[in-house]
This record gives C-alpha cells, sequence and structure tokens, in this order.
C-alpha cells in the first residue's frame, strides 16, 4: 500500500486540483506572494471569527529601530494567566498579520489563552537576522508589559505554522543564547527549519502544496548564498542546532505528505536525546497547511484539539 491523501483532504483539494495551476518558478517571490495570500487570507475566512475575541495594536521597538506591529488577541472575560507569541507562516517570503486573524482567534476562543501575533519583517528586502530580531524584541516586550496584560511571565509560550514554526524554535534557541526572557513551551506547526532539504522525495511529491522548488526560493531569500553551506546558524535554520538542552519543552507536528516531515522528525528526535519533554505527532495522508484547507476534516480536528489542550497546558 503506498502513501495517498487522506479521502476527506483530497475532497477539500479537488476543486483546486481542477484549476490547472501551474507554480511559479524557482526564485519567484513576487508570484508566489500574488498566489498564495489571497488563498491563505480566504482559507481564514473560510470559518466564523469568534465574536469573543477583542484585539488591540501594539508596537515593538527592534534593535534598528524599526516599529514593529503586533496584534494581541484576548478573550472577553479571560482570567490572568499563560499567553502566547504567534508567528505566522508564509516561507519568511509572504503572509501578514492579518491573514491569520481568524485562526489566532479561534486558537484564542477555544483555549482561553490571549496570544500576541507578530508582522515580523520579511525576505528577501529583510534577510536573516531582521525577522527573528524582529521575533525577540516582541518576546522582550511580551514580558516588559507582562504585568499589564494579566499575563504571567513565567507562563509565555512560542507557537508558529511553517516559517513561522522555524521561527518559534528559532527563537527558543536565541533565547536561550542571550539568558532570556523566558520561554515556556515552543507549539511548533509543521515547522520549516533545516534550508539543507532540497531532495524530493518521489513518495510525496505528487502531494506537495509547498514544493521543494518554494524552499530553493524561500531560503535562499532568507540566507542568501550562504543557504545549503556550512556556515548556517541553528537561529536561521534550527535543525543545524547541535546542543539542544534546556531548550522549553515542545509540541511538534507535521503531515506525512509534507516537505519538512522529516526534518521535523529529526528535530523531535534531537530534542528528545537532549532531555527536553516532546510531544510529536505525524498525520498520516496530510500534506502541509492540511488544517485550514480540510478544516472539517477528522485529521484537522483532532490536530486542533490537540494544540487547543496544549495551548491550555502552558
Amino acid at each position: 500500500m503506498s502513501l495517498s491523501l487522506d479521502p476527506e483532504i483530497a475532497q477539500a483539494l479537488a476543486p483546486m486540483a481542477d484549476g490547472g495551476f501551474t507554480p511559479p518558478p524557482v526564485g519567484d517571490i513576487a508570484g508566489r506572494r500574488a498566489l498564495w495570500e489571497p488563498i491563505i487570507g480566504a482559507a481564514g475566512t473560510a470559518q466564523p471569527i469568534p465574536a469573543d475575541v477583542t484585539t488591540s495594536e501594539h508596537y515593538a521597538t527592534a534593535d534598528d529601530g524599526a516599529q514593529i506591529t503586533m496584534r494581541w488577541y484576548v478573550k472577553d472575560g479571560a482570567a490572568p494567566g499563560p499567553a502566547v507569541l504567534f508567528f505566522h507562516g508564509g516561507g519568511y517570503i509572504f503572509g501578514h498579520i492579518d491573514l491569520f486573524d481568524g485562526p489566532v482567534s479561534r486558537y484564542v476562543s477555544a483555549s482561553g489563552v490571549p496570544m500576541l501575533s507578530v508582522e515580523y519583517r520579511r525576505a528577501p528586502e529583510h534577510p536573516f537576522p531582521t525577522p527573528l530580531e524582529d521575533a525577540y524584541a516582541a518576546l522582550r516586550w511580551l514580558h516588559e508589559h507582562a504585568s499589564e496584560l494579566g499575563v504571567d511571565p513565567d507562563r509565555i509560550g512560542v507557537m508558529g505554522d511553517s516559517a513561522g514554526g522555524g521561527m518559534a524554535a528559532a527563537l527558543t534557541i536565541l533565547a536561550r543564547e542571550r539568558g532570556g526572557p523566558k520561554i515556556a513551551r515552543q507549539i511548533l506547526l509543521l515547522p520549516m527549519l533545516d534550508d539543507r532539504t532540497t531532495t524530493p522525495d518521489p513518495h510525496i511529491a505528487p502531494y506537495l502544496l509547498w514544493s521543494y522548488d518554494d524552499s530553493r526560493t524561500a531560503w535562499p531569500a532568507l540566507l542568501g548564498e550562504a543557504a545549503g553551506g556550512p556556515d548556517v546558524p541553528p537561529t536561521a535554520a534550527p535543525a543545524r542546532l547541535e546542543d539542544a538542552s534546556g531548550l522549553p519543552p515542545a509540541y511538534i507536528e507535521v503531515g506525512q505528505l509534507d516537505v519538512f516531515r522529516d526534518e521535523d522528525l529529526a528535530y523531535a528526535t534531537k530534542l528528545s536525546r537532549a532531555g527536553v519533554p516532546v510531544e510529536f505527532h505525524l498525520h498520516p495522508g496530510a500534506p502541509h497547511e492540511f488544517d485550514s484547507i480540510a478544516f472539517t476534516s477528522d485529521v484537522a480536528r483532532r490536530a486542533i484539539a490537540d494544540r487547543v489542550r496544549v495551548l491550555e497546558s502552558i
């Protein structure tokens, strides 16, 4: 029996497959922005936006003086406690916090845990380390404003999907290097961790939504000519990490039909061997971002329920 799409996911993807879709060539960042941002936006609003979540805009100042926009989501009547810093996906090259209003609001409504979504600057206009330094500025800001936001600074987690999951992982490494601020948990959803993942796996190639060509476009946009070479630090590509000791407990999940499958499996193993508590899920029949495309599928419902459970446990 060979690998195949989960039947419910295949049904949700069928309308996209009928369009005679031609992906942008390697290196075409503008083409990917034009293609994917409307899809992300439509997926984000395909489900109701909860009415019990209030948002407010805040700003952190990065080391280079830039103002980083952040959106604070809080459930009405939520008790003081944990909070989560959220980083959106998009391969480091596309996406905005506006496009992720829906998913973030739903996490907050379901868990009661407030979130701070970060408008980090994107590559290639802002290559590494700028996006990560934006993330670090947001982490510092949340710690500095914890008391007024009703947040326990010992219960701040980081979370992200795809490139945002890679950024969340990298931020835990950077915070460890710099001696803080403290991160209580890392929630990595289909995270993009390794700039060296370029050899196609023929078993999953027919089902990919994020392709090897997408990765071959995104990593050089972030890292320039260093991508794939010997000098990439783990704060840029967390799969490069050699010593994972002392990192926060991790929740990691990925679909089996995802380019990032092997690097996510390897990262879960690396953390485990360093004594870091890890919960890992490999979802059979699931491609990248399956949860937003086929959100009514059984596998997506289970994944969302797991994420909400972990959020509630911070």
